[in-house]
């Protein structure tokens, strides 16, 4: 459960603080990137709910990162290479997360089509498997007890 909490945590505040960083540049407040995040429930009505949708947009985020941990902490107990290969399992599995979450989530939700080219998508790519994948996988193992 340590493990799970922990990078579950690191990788949801890793990957909100690089959007924060990356979207902050371009002008967009930290409330805008959460709402946008609940936009996946509500569509464009989380743009006009304040504080409420930024909430809910921050703890949308933090179910999946909480998700993606309890996923690759399942994977890395059935397969023995997950954890002995922490490196390459977190880039792999980070790069299926930023797959499934922008083949899949984004497209059936009410949020609208995931961009994919630009440095948005270079971005977005980067973060998920250095900023998600990455801490999950290398989490995993510290808790695993593989050196």
């Amino acid at each position: 459960m340590r493990a799970i909490l922990t990078a579950g945590l690191i990788a949801g505040t890793l990957d909100i603080l690089d959007a924060f960083i990356f979207y902050g540049f371009r002008g967009v407040s930290p409330v805008r990137i959460l709402q946008s995040i609940a936009a996946g429930l509500l569509g464009r009505a989380s743009f006009q709910g304040g504080a409420k949708t930024a909430l809910l947009g921050a703890a949308l985020h933090y179910l999946i990162a909480f998700t993606a941990t309890i996923l690759f902490f399942l994977i890395s107990r059935r397969l023995p290479f997950a954890r002995q290969h922490a490196i390459i399992s977190g880039l792999l599995y980070g790069a299926g997360v930023y797959a499934f979450m922008n083949l899949i989530v984004l497209l059936l939700s009410k949020a609208g089509q995931p961009a994919f080219f630009g440095w948005p998508f270079v971005n977005g790519v980067l973060a998920v498997v250095l900023l998600v994948g990455l801490p999950i996988s290398l989490i995993c193992k510290a808790f695993s007890g593989i050196r």
